[in-house]
């Protein structure tokens, strides 16, 4: 695979998957994994990413599924996207599609998706520091998208009784639960995510269901990423290397 500049290759450590990342785009984090086992599939669905940037998520989760549809507007990731598809071998099972998902309609019909993911933009543009490179600044603050945005395009191409999962930023969970409950989302499933034991969550993993039943949310125990020592806990080193937990 010919690179082009500012770009490299990176092992993911699933499944035999690499990835080509531009330096000075906005490279995937451990954020992305973490959806990935999160989210609920089915052998028979087919689901959407929306705001895929550079891939991680249908190649992560193409293995599981029928058929990943993914849909990026920067250019240059949507390209890095299609071209770590076929980089691979995964033509067949992941469809990249270089759109803005304000406009869904344009390239999905409604009601497609049995599950649909996405890692937003976390922070508005009134809050952080916006960094000087279009991209890293597109994919961290909403500048093209914002939250009600990104929540509506999946209750547009959701099957009734579809899945939606996303990973957000904890303070912003009361804003994620109310546009859901807009777009006739129900959350049904929440973990908060925590660096350390004893540090707070600085990420939630939320998933709804498209017309589902009021109530009924289940909170997981908190997923803690590492070890007082700094490795990662036995949970995050089964996502990487499942044969772990026979250890």
């Amino acid at each position: 695979m010919k690179l082009k500049p500012f770009e490299r290759i990176d092992d993911l450590l699933i499944d035999g998957l690499r990835i080509i990342q531009n330096e000075r785009q906005f490279c995937f984090s451990l954020d992305a994994v973490l959806l990935a086992h999160f989210t609920s599939t089915k052998k028979n669905w087919q689901g959407l990413d929306l705001g895929t940037g550079t891939g991680v998520m249908p190649l992560l989760l193409a293995k599981r599924v029928k058929k990943m549809y993914a849909v990026e507007l920067n250019p240059v990731t949507a390209d890095l996207a299609k071209r770590n598809v076929l980089m691979n071998k995964l033509a067949d099972k992941i469809v990249i599609c270089e759109g803005d998902y304000r406009q869904i309609g344009k390239f999905y019909p409604a009601q497609f998706a049995d599950f649909a993911v996405a890692n937003p933009p976390y922070r508005p543009l009134s809050q952080g520091n916006i960094n000087n490179t279009d991209g890293i600044a597109k994919a961290r603050h909403e500048i093209t998208a914002t939250l009600a945005d990104v929540v509506r395009a999946a209750h547009y191409v959701l099957k009734y009784h579809g899945r939606f999962a996303m990973v957000h930023l904890p303070e912003r969970l009361s804003e994620i639960i109310v546009q859901m409950n807009i777009n006739g989302i129900v959350p049904k499933r929440l973990r908060f995510v925590q660096p350390k034991i004893e540090k707070p969550p600085n990420m939630v993993l939320i998933e709804g269901v498209a017309g589902g039943a009021a109530g009924g949310l289940k909170v997981d125990i908190p997923l803690i990423v590492h070890e007082p020592g700094g490795q990662y806990t036995k949970e995050l080193m089964q996502y990487y290397y499942p044969e772990t937990s026979q250890i």
